[in-house]
């Protein structure tokens, strides 16, 4: 089982923080910061209390005014490294708000070694025309974690962080911002860019899908961010977006859709089967009698805690296919996730072709075994 995020934050972790501290401010208390951080409700806090309390035990022992200890905190942070290091961004988001001058190279400089993404937010926030400045600015960088800075710290739902309601309701601001990045020679931002108009397309589709259709066909590199970016919107089954990657066509028919079991636990699992082949009722519209590019997804209508029910798609194939049917079986397993709960009622599997429900099937998941 993967380690929690939050136990990152260790005694070696913490000490090693207070020794760096040390070498560049003599008369920090290393003893007295780490009994500080380790306190009666330490192991009550999660992930982000912890962050936050680290960064109020750091400003309570370093004991300077705010630039000095930017100053002391920037000699520190190289380091460190990962979601640990981000406690020094926290710093500045926690402790400047009010020193711009001093936090937005401070923020610059910190998320090179972990991320300032989370940090920026409230500057945004504050004075968003005076931050979406310097973020583009920050497009421009030489550093790609700066570059990527530019376009996660402004993603309209950014994970874990505060929402931007600004850019939810008109995310024109960040538009520059993308153009700069779309094809940038890092993986990793033109990922944040995907990331970034898939967050737009939740509130503003047609934002994504017209940026879609200006990259797309420019640049393979692009072509994958384009995409990526318009995941959400194929997953809805959007026309637009489905048009735009040639999945408009409805040549294709469910011939065979079967569960192993109608019935199951949670915590168990199943499989189902399909067939998939030529419409007879539209054949002259598939090209030589193929299926051809094809987005085959399944549905689950899970039962939710209040007994009404809630839609996940899962993606089974996407390309082309060159034959007039296709067959597969997938198996899916219901046991419980933190991320999704299951509980006990009538549920609903239905085969997704091109974005049009075919067919379903229902099934009834019991109490746990």
């Amino acid at each position: 089982m993967a380690e929690l995020l939050k136990h990152r934050y260790s005694q070696q972790y913490i000490e090693q923080i207070a020794k760096k501290v040390k070498e560049h401010h003599e008369v920090f208390d290393e003893t007295g910061f780490c009994k500080a951080v380790f306190d009666s409700s330490w192991n009550m806090r999660e992930l982000k209390q912890r962050m936050y309390h680290i960064t109020a035990c750091l400003h309570q022992f370093i004991n300077l005014d705010y630039p000095k200890a930017i100053g002391v905190l920037k000699k520190v942070a190289p380091h460190f490294d990962g979601f640990g290091a981000m406690v020094f961004p926290d710093y500045v988001e926690t402790y400047g708000m009010d020193n711009w001058e001093v936090s937005l190279p401070a923020l610059e400089y910190f998320t090179q070694f972990s991320s300032s993404e989370f940090s920026v937010r409230p500057f945004i926030i504050q004075d968003s025309n005076k931050m979406m400045k310097q973020m583009l600015e920050w497009s421009l960088h030489e550093n790609e974690h700066v570059r990527r800075l530019a376009s996660e710290g402004c993603r309209p739902r950014l994970p874990w962080a505060m929402a931007l309601p600004e850019f939810k309701k008109s995310p024109e601001a960040i538009l520059a911002i993308l153009e700069n990045l779309k094809q940038d020679i890092s993986l990793y931002v033109r990922r944040s860019v995907a990331n970034n108009l898939n967050d737009i397309a939740k509130d503003n589709p047609t934002v994504t899908l017209d940026t879609a259709a200006r990259w797309l066909g420019k640049h393979p590199d692009t072509d994958w961010l384009v995409k990526h970016a318009s995941r959400t919107l194929l997953k809805k089954g959007d026309p637009q977006a489905l048009k735009l990657f040639g999945f408009d066509h409805q040549h294709s028919e469910v011939l065979q859709l079967e569960l192993s079991t109608d019935q199951l636990a949670i915590g168990e699992s199943f499989e189902f089967s399909f067939m998939l082949g030529i419409n007879g009722h539209s054949n002259l519209n598939a090209t030589s009698g193929e299926l051809g590019k094809t987005r085959i997804e399944y549905g689950i209508d899970f039962v939710k805690a209040n007994g009404k029910q809630s839609r996940k798609v899962f993606k089974i194939y996407e390309g082309v296919i060159n034959s007039t049917t296709k067959t597969a079986t997938k198996k899916h397993n219901f046991k419980q996730l933190n991320t999704r709960v299951h509980y006990p009622g009538m549920h609903r599997l239905s085969l997704i072709v091109n974005g049009v429900e075919k067919k379903s099937v229902e099934f009834e998941l019991l109490s746990l075994a």
